[in-house]
């Protein structure tokens, strides 16, 4: 395994000191780390879900649109962020591990080394509530 780049390791102490939930991933897409408070939201830990590929994780949780369809690994922001380098932010449904249905707001963004070197992203996202302050 190649050592992770800097921005790589800030972002994961970042994530580490967030109140808010945090997804981090390399420049390939794979899963390397999600904090405390994504561990609840999603209802298993990082320890148990370990690195994974972008095919893995943008299904794991069962990605909803507002109608409940399926959706696809490329609508989600932060593989938009790995695709189009650019931040991405939207809305949808997820089920946690426990079965639990939830809405979540993720913002998604990319990470650069330099302005030329693309070196992964990260998604940070919170428990989404309706205008009445349900989830």
């Amino acid at each position: 395994m190649q050592p992770q780049n800097l921005v790589l390791i800030l972002a994961r102490e970042l994530a580490d000191k967030l109140a808010s939930a945090m997804f981090l991933v390399d420049d390939e897409g794979k899963l390397l780390y999600f904090n405390e408070r994504a561990e609840q939201l999603l209802g298993e830990s990082f320890a148990e879900v370990g690195r994974m590929p972008l095919e893995e994780w943008a299904s794991a949780w069962k990605p909803t649109d507002k109608s409940g369809g399926a959706l696809e690994p490329q609508q989600l922001p932060l593989a938009i962020a790995l695709a189009e380098r650019r931040p991405a932010h939207r809305t949808f449904g997820i089920q946690s591990r426990d079965g639990t249905p939830r809405t979540l707001a993720v913002t998604a963004f990319p990470l650069f080394a330099h302005e030329d070197e693309f070196v992964g992203a990260a998604a940070i996202f919170w428990e989404h509530s309706d205008a009445e302050g349900n989830p």
